[in-house]
């Protein structure tokens, strides 16, 4: 549900941009028919300068769209790596940070806290958002050198979730299925998988930094709640509460 909402936003800016054009094309057309109505001289002046400053205009555009920025980020059992970015590449990443930074399965969780099935449900709908974002998403511009948004976000769903998710959620549903009247607190193999989830969270909070490095996104360290709110911080709009 998240994924194709993800989707639905990414979609909805590539139609108002579909429609933008056509509206520009329109006024383009309906200026070329009045331009066409006159003769002589004054025709070919204003055509020429239109048709200049459509070329100065779309030149304006494709830079700022195609500019690339390398960004240094610290990626977890990558160590520090170069990434290239431009506008398209920190949208998709701005994306990937949003659908991450207010879940539970970024939230450290104590062994007293929470249940194991919340969080695996949890990083089971991150997954499947991050991969569908990438899906709707164009690709990033081919470059010599620097990894890409998508390389990241590969890289925190194959070396990060899939294991973990691949290796605890069979182990879980069986106690689940095996002892049905029981709490998972009574499960043998609980403080072992929880153990691992902490592993898993904290390298994921690492990769959704990274994602709002990428973006270019202020304070994302507080937005994700890894630093110690302020004296006036503990009513901030900036650190929202965390979703399944």
């Amino acid at each position: 549900m998240r994924g194709n909402a993800a989707g639905r936003r990414i979609g909805a800016g590539q139609a108002f941009r579909v429609g933008l054009s056509m509206m520009t094309g329109a006024v383009v057309g309906v200026c070329v028919y009045a331009i066409s109505r006159t003769g002589g001289t004054f025709l070919f002046a204003i055509t020429g300068g239109l048709a200049g400053a459509l070329v100065a205009f779309g030149l304006d555009v494709y830079r700022r769209s195609a500019r690339l920025t390398e960004v240094r980020v610290t990626v977890p059992q990558l160590s520090e790596l170069t990434f290239v970015v431009n506008n398209d590449a920190r949208q998709v990443a701005w994306q990937l940070f949003i659908e991450s930074v207010t879940r539970v399965s970024v939230q450290r969780l104590n062994d007293d806290e929470g249940l194991l099935r919340e969080a695996m449900t949890s990083l089971y709908g991150l997954f499947a958002t991050t991969r569908e974002t990438l899906k709707v998403s164009r690709p990033s511009t081919q470059v010599s050198a620097g990894l890409t948004v998508e390389a990241l976000a590969v890289s925190f769903l194959n070396a990060e979730l899939r294991p973990f998710l691949s290796k605890w959620h069979p182990r879980l549903l069986a106690f689940e299925e095996a002892h049905s009247d029981r709490p998972e607190s009574e499960w043998s193999q609980a403080p072992e998988c929880r153990a691992d989830l902490r592993r898993v969270q904290d390298h994921s909070r690492e990769y959704v930094l990274a994602f709002a490095r990428l973006a270019g996104v202020r304070d994302a360290a507080a937005m994700l709640g890894t630093v110690a709110p302020g004296p006036d911080d503990h009513a901030s709009p900036l650190v929202p509460r965390a979703r399944d």
